[in-house]
């Protein structure tokens, strides 16, 4: 019975490390402020490969940032051609693993009210731009929404700085690792009714193989 429990342990170990080891699909976000490269997440893989079957599809060739909330967050997602979205949703899927620091690719979605289950738009996404925050300001949101970060998170919302008021509420599927001050550019332009740009701002979307 002994030697069956630690065949178990050792296998489970290893499924473990393999995920973790497995090697992150990469992408670029061109933009003309520039271009902010950054991975997907291996664990929600709904959301990682529903973004790649979309890129590769030329969903997000030159789609417009039409949400930009200057130390919030800039929202993108619909086709050149009009479409808000490609009429499904993705199921959601939270790791508390995976936060709203600044950098972090999000599926935005309808609000809890139509959608309880809180699953996320088949294209929209937004990227976190936030703020940096001081220990007063972690141990209020710590307070008002009844948790408890942990040293990393407070570590990259002290540094960095992000929106933590949005952990466990959107699922959270990768992370810009490079070209962050794009995010500032971008955040930084004049908007107008609905927090749209007044000049329009477009991308493009490659995988990186």
């Amino acid at each position: 019975m002994k030697s069956r429990l630690l065949l178990f342990m050792v296998c489970l170990t290893m499924a473990t490390f393999a995920q973790k080891s497995q090697k992150m699909t990469q992408f670029v976000i061109h933009t003309p402020m520039g271009d902010m490269k950054g991975v997907l997440y291996n664990d929600t893989p709904l959301h990682r490969d529903n973004f790649v079957k979309l890129v590769k599809e030329g969903w997000y060739t030159d789609s417009p940032w039409h949400r930009v909330i200057n130390s919030f967050m800039i929202q993108g997602g619909g086709h050149k051609d009009g479409r808000t979205d490609p009429g499904y949703t993705v199921p959601a899927e939270f790791n508390a693993s995976h936060f709203h620091k600044k950098g972090a690719l999000a599926a935005a979605r309808m609000g809890d009210q139509v959608n309880p289950q809180r699953k996320s738009s088949g294209s929209q996404f937004y990227v976190v731009q936030g703020q940096k925050l001081t220990p007063e300001m972690l141990a209020m949101y710590e307070q008002r929404m009844g948790v408890k970060f942990t040293e990393a998170q407070k570590k990259a919302y002290a540094e960095v700085g992000g929106t933590p008021h949005l952990d466990g509420t959107y699922t959270v599927f990768g992370e810009i690792t490079e070209g962050l001050e794009v995010i500032d550019k971008i955040a930084a332009v004049k908007t107008g009714p609905g927090d749209k740009p007044v000049s329009p701002v477009g991308m493009t979307i490659e995988i990186l193989k």
